[in-house]
């Protein structure tokens, strides 16, 4: 992914030249286990429920994570490739620089969640949470979210490219300086204050006025 694709200054992970070979599958998770400086690849991650576990400079590359619960979750410089986290519960996460790339997120609970500097790229994230979320310099590209969780989240520097928010909720979310352009909002649900000072095209702000039960003569 080329930098000139965020608009937004949006910082990546960082690595260690050398990474070591970690099998997450066959670890006893505990809570607040920390894990760090290590390569995750090919394997299951499943039935694991663990408070504050803390990731640190992991990469994970097809990694299927299934039934898990890792609440209050510490990743620092962590990156997700070709993984599927569908469905993870990670409410109440703190996540700083990290990257997920060609992910299936589906239905992941990011829900109370501190994102720092976080690139979504290309990433299926139908139905997930992310509701009373505190995002800071998060960038969302070419991304499915359809029917996502937003309500109650507060934005600084958030972008979203080229993604299908159809049916997104955004209710109580300030969305001043977002760019819709590129994406989808249809049957988007925010207030009118919502939008206040966001970007949209002619089409997208007639949309916008229906669901909002504005007249436009």
């Amino acid at each position: 992914m080329e930098d000139k694709k965020i608009k937004t200054k949006v910082l990546r992970p960082q690595f260690d030249s050398a990474l070591d070979i970690v099998d997450l599958s066959n670890e006893y998770i505990e809570d607040e286990s920390i894990f760090s400086f290590g390569t995750v690849s090919d394997c299951s991650l499943e039935n694991r429920e663990a408070d504050r576990v803390n990731f640190k400079q992991l990469i994970f590359k097809k990694v299927i994570f299934n039934k898990i619960i890792f609440r209050r979750i510490e990743m620092v410089d962590v990156r997700f490739e070709n993984c599927d986290l569908s469905n993870v519960d990670f409410n109440e996460a703190t996540l700083h620089r990290v990257e997920f790339v060609n992910c299936k997120i589906i239905g992941i609970n990011l829900t109370e969640s501190s994102l720092r500097d976080v690139i979504f790229d290309n990433c299926n994230g139908e139905f997930s949470f992310f509701s009373y979320s505190n995002c800071k310099q998060v960038a969302f590209l070419k991304c499915q979210l359809r029917s996502s969780d937003f309500q109650n989240s507060k934005f600084l520097k958030v972008e979203f490219q080229e993604s299908n928010l159809l049916q997104a909720q955004m209710n109580f979310t300030n969305l001043k300086k977002i760019d819709f352009t590129s994406c989808n909002i249809e049957s988007i649900g925010a207030n009118i204050a919502d939008f206040e000072g966001a970007r949209v095209t002619t089409m997208q702000a007639i949309s916008i006025s229906a669901i909002l039960g504005l007249i436009i003569e």
